[in-house]
């Protein structure tokens, strides 16, 4: 192994860390969805990987591409740029729709009455208490949404770009050989992988230890609320 391979290897695990903890994007979302939807360890372990590896495969394809046909370090900068942007507008579109259906959600639970007036005659009309769950609930909604919401951000994640990756590892690494340039993308996506994974569970964690118990229904809501404003300070403050 050359000294040139040691230091590309060695920058490749720690733009990975580095690169995974400084974009909150790379973690919040799971760390909300896994509190709202009440994901099981394995699920959430599982969701989290498979977004991963889509996120950083990616862009290694891209950048296979991109060396392979000798283009240009600023073209695929270019492309990583409105991919990245895609995918920040995006998480803000599925952050907003989750919100709202959120609210919606939290209506339906909350109690009220309807008045059910009898027959002229009859004894006075009387109020019935209900949500509109229950016999009233559409439980395709429910489980769509638990059906979608993994998809949605496998989607986003596949656009996000990884950033350094490209120019600063595996154009470098390609002068090695295939070899140097399959050796970098394994321990950039390891890194990468591993470090989402660590900062979900972390912060998993510190969720359930907060007294969250007054405002569990509206765990969806803030769910959503979060992963907004997670989309939009990607977006608008380069998170």
């Amino acid at each position: 192994m050359t000294e040139e391979l040691k230091m590309l290897l060695l920058t490749a695990g720690s733009l990975g860390f580095v690169h995974t903890l400084l974009g909150p994007d790379h973690y919040v979302p799971f760390i909300m969805m896994s509190w709202a939807r009440n994901w099981s360890a394995a699920r959430t372990t599982a969701i989290t990987v498979v977004c991963a590896l889509g996120h950083v495969g990616s862009s290694v394809v891209l950048g296979l591409i991109g060396v392979s046909l000798g283009l240009a370090v600023k073209s695929l900068e270019g492309t990583e740029s409105v991919r990245g942007n895609v995918a920040a507008w995006l998480l803000i579109m599925f952050g907003l729709a989750y919100l709202v259906w959120g609210i919606r959600l939290v209506y339906r639970r909350h109690p009220h009455q309807h008045p059910h007036p009898h027959l002229a005659g009859a004894a006075p009309g009387h109020l019935h208490p209900h949500t509109h769950l229950g016999e009233h609930a559409h439980v395709h909604d429910a489980q769509s949404a638990q059906s979608l919401t993994p998809w949605v951000l496998f989607v986003v994640f596949v656009l996000g770009p990884c950033e350094p990756l490209i120019p600063i590892l595996m154009y470098p690494a390609a002068k090695g050989g295939a070899g140097d340039l399959l050796l970098v993308s394994l321990v950039f996506g390891g890194v990468t992988t591993a470090t989402m994974l660590g900062a979900v569970f972390l912060g998993k964690a510190g969720v359930s230890f907060l007294p969250l118990k007054k405002i569990q229904h509206y765990s969806h809501a803030l769910a959503g609320a979060t992963i907004l404003l997670c989309g939009l300070a990607i977006q608008f403050l380069g998170l």
